[in-house]
């Protein structure tokens, strides 16, 4: 089969699924002419992605958006020439979905069923078209090993309000757990956009008198190692897709905990889901007065929760299945 797939962004949840493309059917990815003529640029380079656009989808049998975002909503407007699905993750909801033609569109995969809930309820006519295949994790690029309880908490994102890092750093505060050794690791660099944040974060730091009980990491090259720190990782956003950095660290050998996030409930039991600042710091004690062999049960639990629910392998295999689906009304 003919596979055109089509990405602008980044390729971090990708690279084993277009993998299995590429052995399974003839995959292409979309590029664009370059646009040489500075006269009327703007026009010219307009026509001519439209006509990239329209020869890409005469050529293929099916297109796969990995991204439900810019792209997509420029396709979905052309004449209809191949099946198309597309995959959304989170922000394109709220950023590009008014600004699609999901008349033009076979199939929407998105990444929990909370995020399924929403989109139907903002755009009713999708409700045939969306199925629920989850966020995944390479299991074969991580390490299982679990270590001696150390006092160690960490999270790993990009420091953006989302994020919530600044008040994961004053529930820290509040808990006074820096007094009783534990160190909060804090891996993630400047986000481009919200500049602003990371100085208050590190601005708070400092106001706190914490700079030795938090550590800070820019961006982080080795995810696997870094993982290898910490005893307890924690993920304090407002909003997420299905957040792949917990199934990473649980991969890895660390316990979990969560902010309830809408859709937290898919990715971790109940037990580890936590709403004000004061339920994840009894959490955390909760766990650190556990036995070793206690501490052992719970984080072998989360990793068979991850084995069988979100690994990359399994993952591929029905978003590939689901595209042949549509790519097999079109040939």
């Amino acid at each position: 089969m003919k596979v055109g797939i089509v990405i602008n962004e980044t390729w971090a949840f990708f690279q084993e699924i277009f993998d299995l493309f590429l052995q399974n059917h003839q995959a292409e990815l979309f590029k664009p002419s370059p646009v040489k003529a500075p006269i009327l640029k703007q026009r010219f380079q307009r026509y001519q992605y439209q006509r990239d656009m329209d020869q890409f989808a005469r050529s293929n049998q099916v297109l796969f958006f990995e991204w439900a975002s810019e792209s997509l909503a420029h396709f979905s407007f052309r004449p209809k020439q191949s099946g198309i699905v597309a995959r959304l993750h989170r922000y394109e909801l709220y950023q590009w979905a008014d600004k699609i033609n999901w008349q033009n569109i076979d199939q929407l995969i998105v990444v929990s069923q909370a995020k399924k809930n929403e989109i139907i309820q903002d755009f009713p006519q999708l409700k045939n078209k969306v199925s629920v295949i989850t966020e995944a994790v390479n299991l074969e690029h991580f390490n299982f090993k679990p270590k001696p309880f150390s006092k160690q908490i960490g999270t790993l994102c990009h420091l953006s309000p989302r994020k919530r890092v600044y008040e994961l750093i004053l529930a820290f505060e509040e808990s006074k757990l820096y007094q009783q050794g534990y160190t909060l690791h804090i891996g993630g660099g400047r986000h481009p956009k919200f500049g602003d944040y990371y100085k208050a974060i590190h601005q708070l730091v400092n106001r706190l008198g914490l700079g030795e009980a938090i550590q800070f990491y820019e961006h982080v090259e080795n995810a696997k190692a870094w993982y290898e720190k910490i005893d307890i990782f924690i993920s304090n956003s407002y909003s997420e897709g299905l957040q792949v950095s917990p199934m990473e660290a649980i991969a890895s050998g660390c316990y979990c905990l969560s902010h309830y996030w809408d859709g937290a409930d898919e990715l971790l039991p109940l037990d580890n889901l936590f709403i004000t600042g004061q339920e994840m710091n009894q959490k955390i004690k909760d766990y650190a007065a556990l036995s070793p062999e206690q501490q052992l049960q719970k984080i072998t639990d989360l990793k068979n929760r991850v084995s069988l629910q979100f690994d990359i392998k399994n993952i591929s295999k029905e978003i590939v299945s689901l595209v042949e689906n549509v790519g097999a009304n079109y040939l």
